[in-house]
């Protein structure tokens, strides 16, 4: 067992390196740019809806209070007559990607303690490059990736835009794993 303390410095460089590459993934290269599509009538639409003030937050519509309501005749027309939405309201305003950075990056950090407490209580001091890397690229992948999973079939978020986020969590997992190899206490 590795004493987690010691594996402060492949947690931060695995970090460093997914923040890296997810600014290349998402700013540079062209594969996520479609993973929203614009709204029909966009400009009718955000008028329409802004007359209501709706605060932030996460909305269904149409909304059921309860598995009961579910199965009135009422909510059951709703959901034919459509349209059925699944939406997430923001503030108003420039987004803040600075917040949003820092948060990402404190994640980064976050999933690269679990890879290295996982890795740690798998194997020892001194462990070969790739054993460590498969423990450790394997924890990172799982945690960027499959969670996502869980969205698109309950908010069915498009199995495109999942399948490509996973192809980021696999590349987050080898770098990742690759870190934790190259820094492995001996």
């Amino acid at each position: 067992m590795v004493p987690l303390l010691s594996l402060w410095l492949p947690v931060l460089v695995s970090a460093v390196l997914i923040f890296i590459a997810s600014f290349v993934i998402h700013m540079i290269l062209p594969y996520h740019r479609s993973d929203y599509r614009q709204l029909p009538a966009e400009a009718e639409v955000m008028e329409a809806l802004r007359k209501f003030g709706i605060p932030p937050g996460d909305y269904v519509v149409p909304h059921a209070a309860s598995p009961e309501a579910m199965k009135s005749p009422a909510f059951k027309e709703k959901m034919l007559r459509g349209p059925v939405i699944g939406m997430t309201v923001m503030k108003n305003g420039e987004w803040n990607m600075g917040a949003q950075l820092t948060q990402w990056f404190i994640y980064c950090i976050a999933v690269s303690f679990v890879a290295a407490y996982v890795t740690s209580r798998a194997v020892g001091p001194g462990t070969e490059y790739l054993v460590v890397f498969r423990f450790a690229g394997c924890t990172a992948f799982v945690a960027y990736g499959l969670a996502l999973w869980q969205n698109t079939i309950w908010y069915k978020k498009a199995w495109t835009t999942t399948l490509k986020s996973n192809i980021d969590a696999l590349i987050y997992g080898l770098l990742t794993g690759g870190a934790f190899g190259w820094l492995w206490p001996q």
